[in-house]
């Protein structure tokens, strides 16, 4: 039973091993064809020699899809109406499906651009069907351009966007063009910044490569441009997965439409600062991969006319967030591994080599690569890497939640990413509206955190620790996605209530005013000068309004803290109480164990017995840990037995002649007698991890938990009740 419960679990490690590294493989796959490939210049070239021979320019619709974007609704719209392209051949639709203060926000920004001869309109749906793809399908069937270009509300299109990336369609068989993100707020915290790099790779190195040659590139949703007849030949905008931009990219490219990535346009967004929005982001990015996944690969694997290798990028582009579930099973299965003592290599250098070829295939690689792209600036970028690994890891229970859903058919709302207009370090955003709370994928989380730090111990103990700096990484970015989820999930208060909406208007309109005096005609400048800043604060004093004297931590805030304090605390008396079981639980039957292979391995009977003696003591004198279906051979009374009788026949071998043959058979006899108890322990030993106490202990553990949440909870919807009130 232990070698059959033992190989079988060695056989799933390996084959999701193998798994992973064939996806992690493809990805340098992807580097090499990204930077060895001239189509990128000759395209450069091309859009040059276009733009000073055509005189003539289609007509563009822009279209803005947003929902409760207060504070960053008006910079949008701003960089959209300062695009350089002529007001006759631009249409703007706002797809408004807002139901709080934007919805005033937008209504009055877009009545200000009509009054000075904008071509723009703002569309409110009070029915969100469909969510961002049913307000892209609405505008699209009224939209006037021949192209439709797209920009969600955290980005801040350049002046020169238009007139740069139209020219790409001259080819009459692109459909799409996409730009490359850039970003704001790069450098505000650690989570930005590996959320930065992570885009980076995503754009220059798979979008780049797939774009250069025949494989399926995706439209990433945002900041590109769309030819009206593609989308309409390849079936409009569906609504039936999270990832409208996917589904209708690989749709198109299908049909036999081209898309094209361009690395040199960059168009900047905001990057989400707050923990779980990056998740949510992460959420709807990894469910609606494997929707699109289960919605096209069948027609994909079919169609004739793609070549195998177009195939083979398109089935790993749209699975690859399964990868997600198994690293998770990988993470649970190999300390189980460890502790039950199974043979993992066959040579002793074995592990070191498994380091090695880690450590080359995974962090040297990407570094290298890193380099490669970004030549002497490459050291922010490492830097910024270091934190994608920690993220990488902690986020994988999170995309894993995503992937079963997915697969199980779970229907979800389309959640948005909330923004807050952060650009600057000194930005704030947890006194502002659309914060989000506290989610229960944070109490999974906290368990692998844990289950890490036991898994450390478990490596160390078992004789491995050449395992413990790669399972203290893995273990890292599980922690540290929890405690930023948690510390991320508290907000605050205004003192005196929310801003009235006439004093936000008249803030709004300055901002626009100061922005029109000083626009630089060469890029969008999306922050106001230290003047501007200083009129607006005057601004903000004269009307009463200086939030540096009207914020205080609210209550409930000061609750939510107290709250994450009790959970991290917990969380420290759950590692400690683990840690304390496996020193007098587990530990001392591994010793024994030690202890047992020493003895077999001794060639007199005197260090027999005294092995065996010591391992005797560290044994209990009795139970059964196999509490389900219990043998004799993991009966510990009967295992004492045994030891006590390999002690009387190592004694008496003692009156043996050393040279004799009986004397050989019954040294023989006695190693066998100690393998077998060796292996009657090791197949006990599994069965101790989850022993009736320790699993009475866990549920009361994470029935505590549970209920620091319910009262988080509670707490939460009260102070709604209060601020609907106020």
């Amino acid at each position: 039973m232990m070698y059959g419960l033992g190989s079988f679990l060695y056989v799933i490690f390996i084959v999701i091993a193998w798994v992973m590294t064939l996806y992690t493989v493809n990805f340098y796959y992807l580097a090499y064809q990204s930077q060895h490939n001239s189509n990128h210049e000759k395209r450069r070239r091309l859009r040059i020699e276009t733009m000073s021979n055509n005189n003539s320019l289609p007509v563009v619709t822009v279209q803005l899809p947003l929902y409760n974007e207060k504070y960053v609704a008006t910079r949008l719209i701003d960089a959209v109406c300062q695009l350089d392209y002529p007001k006759d051949k631009l249409e703007i639709q706002v797809l408004d499906d807002s139901d709080d203060d934007t919805v005033d926000i937008i209504r009055d920004t877009v009545s200000e651009y009509k009054f000075q001869g904008f071509d723009i309109h703002h569309i409110h749906r009070t029915n969100r069907t469909g969510y961002k793809a049913g307000a892209l399908k609405a505008g699209t069937k009224d939209a006037k351009g021949e192209f439709i270009a797209i920009f969600d509300a955290d980005f801040i299109p350049p002046p020169w966007f238009l007139k740069q990336a139209i020219v790409h369609f001259v080819d009459p068989k692109v459909g799409l063009v996409q730009c490359r993100w850039g970003h704001v707020n790069e450098n505000y915290s650690s989570l930005t910044e590996a959320q930065a790099v992570s885009l980076d790779l995503h754009f220059l190195i798979e979008q780049k490569a797939k774009s250069l040659t025949h494989l399926f590139m995706n439209f990433n949703g945002t900041a590109g441009i769309w030819r009206k007849s593609c989308i309409i030949d390849a079936g409009g905008w569906h609504t039936g997965t999270l990832v409208e931009d996917l589904d209708l990219s690989y749709r198109a490219q299908l049909k036999g439409w081209k898309s094209l990535f361009l690395e040199d346009l960059v168009v900047n967004a905001e990057l989400p600062v707050q923990m779980n929005a990056a998740k949510r982001q992460q959420f709807r990015w990894a469910k609606g991969s494997m929707q699109v996944a289960l919605k096209l690969m069948v027609d994909v694997a079919v169609q004739r006319k793609l070549p195998v290798d177009t195939k083979v990028q398109a089935f790993i582009q749209l699975t690859r967030h399964i990868v997600n579930p198994l690293f998770l099973i990988q993470f649970l299965i190999f300390p189980i591994l460890l502790g039950m003592h199974y043979k993992l290599y066959a040579v002793s250098w074995a592990p070191v080599t498994g380091i090695i070829i880690y450590v080359v295939m995974g962090p040297l690689s990407y570094l290298f690569v890193i380099r490669k792209i970004w030549g002497k600036k490459w050291k922010t970028k490492a830097r910024q890497y270091l934190f994608l690994i920690f993220f990488a890891s902690g986020i994988s229970v999170n995309n894993t939640v995503a992937v079963f859903d997915a697969i199980f058919g779970k229907q979800n709302e389309f959640l948005r990413t909330p923004k807050f207009g952060i650009v600057k370090r000194s930005d704030e955003w947890r006194n502002k509206e659309y914060v989000l709370p506290f989610t229960k994928t944070t109490l999974l989380e906290i368990f692998f955190g844990i289950y890490g730090c036991i898994a450390i111990f478990v490596s160390i103990f078992s004789g491995n620790p050449i395992f413990v700096p790669v399972i203290a990484i893995q273990t890292a970015g599980f922690i540290y996605i929890a405690y930023m989820s948690i510390a991320h999930s508290s907000f605050k208060k205004k003192k005196s209530g929310v801003i009235i909406k006439q004093d936000y208007q008249k803030l709004l309109t300055d901002r626009r005013r100061l922005l029109f005096q000083t626009r630089d005609t060469a890029a969008v400048n999306t922050e106001p000068t230290d003047a501007q800043n200083t009129a607006l604060s005057t601004r903000r004093r004269a009307d009463g309004i200086d939030p540096r004297e009207n914020i205080q931590v609210s209550p409930l805030a000061i609750h939510r803290r107290i709250f994450a304090a009790g959970i991290i605390s917990f969380i420290i008396l759950g590692a400690g109480m683990a840690l304390y079981g496996y020193q007098t639980t587990i530990y001392p039957i591994d010793k024994a164990i030690g202890y047992l292979e020493r003895a077999q391995s001794s060639q007199t009977p005197e260090e027999i017995a005294s092995y065996v003696q010591q391992a005797k003591e560290l044994l209990p004198k009795s139970g059964n840990p196999v509490w389900s279906f219990p043998t004799a051979r993991t009966d510990f009374g009967l295992i004492q037995n045994e030891l006590d009788n390999i002690v009387s026949r190592s004694d008496a071998l003692l009156t043996v002649a050393t040279q004799s043959a009986d004397y050989n058979t019954g040294l023989t006899d006695i190693h066998e007698s100690i393998q077998v108890l060796e292996n009657n322990l090791t197949e006990a030993m599994p069965y101790l991890f989850v022993s009736f106490t320790n699993i009475i202990l866990s549920a009361v553990w994470i029935a505590v938990i549970f209920l620091i949440f319910a009262v988080m909870r509670r707490g939460r919807a009260r102070f709604k009740e209060e601020y609907k009130n106020q």
